[in-house]
């Protein structure tokens, strides 16, 4: 009976689905349509080793799901990790996509490619989505710093079994919306019951997704919470205890933050042993002389923390050279800023890691220690961008030791 009175076309969708907001997410940066394409960085782009990688980005259409079981049917390297940039749509779709993902035991990060082919602001011009699908491998960049994966894009992200959101980058959920396509005119309360029965039985398949992919029933739970007009951005703590990254320390990719003072900065955050909380970090690495080399630190600081700290640095290619001391406490911050020689920063830009050790002594005069490894990678190439902006050396080269502020408060995406 109900389908002589209805023609209907139902599917889950972000804002976008609609012709006017389509446009909008456009200008945002996203092509309506998914794409899928190869691409290839500098040595170390996607991590130690890494320099080739499959780049998802735009919204997830209704055929998105044929394109990408296509896609990776032509790629053998099991390897290459998944970047994912997209801010959602086909809901439906997107379960088809990460069930795809899970059986390559994909591995699934948050990061924006940036052709070389295409200008940084023409990523989605019709030109540059040519070449990116035109089948070959694309030279081009990785970053993380505010890419994102919303809505739908977030159960595409599930499906992989190895999964990164660095602290730039933002995974963000909502509810899903109805969208009913209806030809005729129906009684306003057989759509009613239908657009109720028809909810319900895409909670029941969101719940059984998101169990399928072994995450914890809380996300459906807040999932249930967030209006489809808003959107909330996981916080560090909750994508850990929900099971989507498990990562106790997430870094960043060292990066060139431009300005009147250009810097190289690395931000990252760590699980507090005592319990579920995260802090962030942020390092900083000037460029005042080639005598000299400020390099800068700050933390969050743990509420239950007391007692006088101090953090130390070494580097693998210098393990008896040492950089740190006291940090000095401004609010829920604590700040150290001090300087390399040149040297000592070479051996850093050679090493693998930088050794990160923080102790604590307690007014019984017991010490809590705790270490940890920031991964050096990639801090070579954003030197080498740096560094034209650095001042002759010599001898009477002035050291400056400039205040540090806090960690930005905007490192990942503002939603």
């Amino acid at each position: 009976m109900l389908a002589r009175i209805l023609l209907l076309v139902v599917s889950l969708t972000i804002p976008a689905a609609l012709r006017a907001e389509q446009s909008a997410v456009e200008k945002a940066g996203f092509a309506s349509r998914l794409t899928i394409y190869l691409a290839k960085g500098a040595p170390d782009a996607c991590g130690p080793g890494c320099d080739r990688w499959i780049a998802i980005e735009g919204e997830i259409d209704g055929n998105a799901a044929s394109r990408v079981r296509r896609f990776l049917a032509g790629v053998r390297d099991m390897q290459r990790p998944i970047y994912l940039h997209s801010p959602g749509g086909n809901v439906e779709q997107s379960y088809v996509i990460g069930r795809l993902l899970r059986g390559r035991k994909a591995v699934a990060r948050v990061g924006r490619t940036i052709a070389a082919a295409c200008a940084a602001d023409a990523q989605v011009d019709a030109a540059c989505l040519m070449t990116k699908n035109s089948g070959g491998e694309i030279e081009a960049e990785l970053t993380t710093y505010r890419a994102m994966c919303n809505s739908a894009c977030g159960y595409l992200f599930l499906g992989a079994t190895s999964r990164e959101v660095a602290p730039d980058a933002a995974l963000a959920v909502h509810s899903s919306r109805l969208v009913l396509a209806i030809h005729g005119n129906p009684p306003p309360g057989l759509i009613a019951e239908l657009r109720q029965r028809r909810t319900a039985t895409a909670d029941r398949d969101r719940t059984a997704y998101i169990a399928a992919m072994g995450i914890s029933r809380e996300l459906d739970d807040l999932i249930r919470t967030v209006k489809f007009e808003n959107l909330h951005m996981l916080t560090r703590a909750e994508l850990y205890r929900f099971g989507i990254d498990t990562r106790p320390l997430a870094e960043t990719m060292w990066r060139l933050e431009k300005g009147t003072r250009p810097y190289v900065s690395k931000f990252a955050t760590l699980k507090s042993e005592n319990g579920p909380s995260f802090r962030m970090m942020e390092w900083r690495l000037y460029c005042d002389s080639k005598n000299r080399v400020p390099l800068m630190f700050a933390a969050e600081i743990e509420g239950a923390a007391v007692g006088k700290r101090t953090i130390m640095m070494t580097a693998d290619a210098a393990p008896n050279e040492e950089a740190g001391g006291f940090p000095t406490r401004t609010g829920k911050y604590e700040m150290w800023s001090g300087s390399l020689d040149f040297g000592t920063f070479r051996a850093i830009m050679a090493s693998r890691f930088l050794h990160v050790r923080e102790m604590t002594r307690k007014p019984d005069e017991t010490a809590d220690t705790t270490s940890f490894d920031i991964d050096a990678t990639g801090l070579r190439s954003a030197w080498t961008q740096l560094e034209p902006s650095c001042l002759p050396a010599t001898p009477a080269a002035k050291r400056s030791s400039p205040a540090i502020p806090p960690p930005k408060a905007t490192a990942a995406p503002s939603q």
